[in-house]
């Protein structure tokens, strides 16, 4: 009997297999109406907004101030806004920052601010203190002036990271181009808008923007309606009403025919490219499922056009994006990649072959089919999260969405069409009308992309400028008296001939920790190199003008000849004065915007080989910047070092100010003594074997 029941059983699915036709994919099932909890929603008397979403799934709250405001222009005081936001968190009128962070740490909870509103959480139990603290925040921020002076500096350092970042270069520009500097989202901070900001200005936008009238309040957690309402009205309802008054903007708007804006750097061994461009698309503009089903098959997931294009068939880039983007106040298109310098032009070509492609030719079955999936799972990951209805909810409000928007998000994806895909991108596709951004190498790349649009030329801050080449220069002017002109600049002949050694101690502080860094060079090519902080030594190098020995951490380092050779070479105290008979190649290739100045720029090329290029400041001569490329493991990487803060000692100048760039990281490094010809025993170079 057993052995029948099995022998029916093996018929029944041997024959249910055999009906299943799986060379076809099964047909996608029809879509689920979505029932999202309904958050319950009151307003207090002074104008607050509050919603609350029940989940009582872990015992923790969670409550999120987020105010109404449109952006605001800054002005030449760019960065003010964000810098208020966060000097809010540090600190009270009744407590410092560390007090502050302490109690916080205390019951295990997390408060936030930021220039849009403040966030906070813990465990229900502490509810009430979480809200003691939220408040105290709220109503009483110090504004410490120290606390600001830490936030100026923390930003400038990152400005001057972002110099040498060309992602962030690509932004600035793009930023810049497709908004237009009179429009909030079209402002670059600089060094000087930084400068400028002043504790008023951060006060002012706190007291100005952070009203009840003016903010939402979004409750989500183990907590029901009638205690959070209790709650919210004991700690919020006596915070003030104020006015706030209406922003206008400039509408953006995209070039009337598409152009490539290009920021030069001579250093670069990749092209960061962007082409992008505005859009009037609001959040509830009804062609927004049908746009984001049209970028998922353009370019935001891996399987898209693009990525198919230059990553899989062109192996130019490892990846190969677009956004199509909604906003209240103007959408963006965008599209971008990183490529080698070889390739630059054949990598725009492609994108705009996509680009025009996905106006002109509809998309396959297969094509709508996966991007419907992804999106709709990504949108079911989303339902996961307790703030996502909270969110799905004040987007209804904030945009003027239909209520039953998000219920019926699915149903609404499910509906779009290859037709209507075709259609918007006819639409909001506008490969004629767009800002090509290119951060590269001018030399290599510039006349290739003519083809595309007429090329101009861009620095770091969005700022057009008109570059200069070797045919361009003065008459006359060679990289010899670009050199010369330095060497001048710093002392006279016989002052920098008599220079036999130095010794330089640096001050430096890099993600929290201080340094030391601390040179000493003697000639012929005799140098230490060492770097310490908290009691260690980090790294020592010692070059005794044949041997070199490198110490990390205490642990010997094996030393090739190249690097040895980049030893010798940088242990020259001035090195331009050796270049005509070391057999080191300067090539002058045009100027550069340094800082907001022209500057020379050299290509040098020593005595091994090893490249990289120099920047002379046009008016003062003096050296203002090295950059670098580095083959490593990882590919080739772009070192940098900014020369600032001249000054004389013993008859020459020297830079007092240093600021180091080698990838992800940057730093600066003050001067606290320089000697010039100390007496330095040969003994102190000795190279331990």
């Amino acid at each position: 009997m057993k052995n029948i029941l099995l022998l029916v059983l093996a018929l029944v699915v041997s024959t249910t297999y055999a009906q299943v036709d799986r060379s076809k994919a099964p047909a996608p099932s029809s879509a689920r109406e979505i029932k999202l909890g309904e958050p319950q929603t009151f307003t207090l008397k002074n104008g607050l907004q509050v919603f609350v979403v029940e989940n009582h799934k872990l015992p923790r709250v969670q409550f999120s101030l987020e105010l109404k405001n449109d952006p605001i222009k800054e002005g030449n005081k760019a960065g003010y806004i964000e810098m208020a936001g966060t000097l809010l968190g540090t600190g009270t009128k009744t407590k410092s920052k560390a007090q502050l962070d302490e109690e916080i740490d205390f019951i295990g909870a997390n408060i936030s601010t930021y220039s849009q509103g403040i966030f906070a959480s813990s465990l229900t139990k502490h509810t009430e203190k979480l809200l003691d603290l939220m408040t105290d925040v709220l109503y009483n921020p110090a504004f410490d002036p120290a606390e600001l002076e830490k936030l100026k500096t923390q930003t400038l350092s990152g400005l001057q990271a972002a110099k040498d970042n060309p992602n962030s270069i690509s932004a600035n520009v793009r930023q810049v181009l497709v908004y237009g500097k009179d429009h909030p989202y079209g402002e670059i901070t600089t060094e000087k808008t930084v400068e400028s900001i002043t504790l008023d200005d951060c006060k002012n936008y706190v007291t100005t923007y952070f009203r009840p009238n003016n903010a939402y309040l979004i409750v989500v957690g183990d907590i029901d309606v009638k205690t959070a309402k209790t709650l919210t009205e004991k700690y919020f309802g006596k915070w003030t009403k104020g006015d706030v008054k209406a922003e206008t903007y400039t509408k953006p708007q995209a070039p009337a025919k598409t152009f490539v804006a290009l920021v030069d750097r001579p250093s670069s061994v990749q092209s960061v490219i962007n082409i992008s461009y505005p859009l009037d698309f609001h959040p509830a503009n009804p062609d927004a499922i049908k746009a984001r089903v049209l970028n998922e098959i353009l370019g935001a997931g891996f399987s898209s056009r693009l990525m198919q294009n230059l990553r899989e068939k062109h192996a130019y880039t490892y990846g190969a994006r677009s956004n199509l983007s909604t906003d209240k106040l103007a959408g963006n298109f965008s599209a971008s990649a990183s490529v080698r310098n070889e390739v630059t032009d054949s990598s725009v070509y492609q994108f705009m072959y996509e680009l025009k492609r996905i106006t002109t030719e509809p998309v396959t079955d297969i094509e709508l089919q996966q991007a419907k999936a992804a999106i709709a799972g990504s949108f079911g990951r989303s339902l996961e999260s307790p703030q996502t209805v909270a969110n799905f909810a004040l987007n209804v409000i904030k945009y003027g969405l239909p209520k039953d928007y998000y219920n019926n998000y699915l149903k609404s994806l499910e509906s779009v069409t290859k037709e209507d895909v075709m259609a918007v991108a006819k639409k909001y596709i506008r490969p004629e009308n767009a800002n090509i951004v290119i951060v590269g190498k001018g030399e290599d790349v510039a006349d290739k992309l003519k083809q595309f649009g007429e090329v101009k030329y861009f620095d770091f801050n969005g700022e057009p400028y008109t570059p200069s080449k070797a045919s361009d220069l003065p008459a006359g002017l060679t990289a010899e008296k670009v050199i010369q002109n330095y060497l001048n600049a710093i002392g006279n002949e016989q002052s920098l001939k008599a220079v036999t050694s130095i010794k330089t101690v640096m001050k430096a502080n890099v993600q929290g920790m201080d340094l030391t860094i601390s040179s000493i060079k003697k000639t012929p090519n005799k140098s230490i190199t060492e770097i310490s902080g908290n009691g260690m030594t980090f790294n020592k190098i010692v070059s005794d003008g044949k041997e070199v020995s490198m110490l990390q951490m205490g642990q010997k380092v094996p030393v090739d000849s190249k690097t040895k050779e980049a030893m010798f070479s940088e242990a020259a105290i001035i090195p331009e004065l050796f270049y005509k008979t070391n057999g080191t190649k300067i090539t002058l290739v045009g100027t550069e915007k340094i800082e907001g100045s022209d500057a020379y720029v050299l290509e040098i090329v020593s005595a091994t080989g090893a490249k990289s290029s120099a920047y002379f400041d046009k008016a003062t001569g003096l050296k203002v910047k090295v950059s670098t490329v580095i083959e490593g493991p990882q590919g080739a990487t772009t070192q940098t070092s900014s020369f600032q803060n001249y000054k004389e000692v013993k008859g020459v100048k020297m830079p007092h100010t240093l600021i180091q760039n080698m990838g992800p990281i940057t730093f600066k490094a003050e001067v606290t003594s320089l000697e010039i010809n100390p007496v330095l025993d040969d003994t102190l170079f000795k190279v331990e074997n």
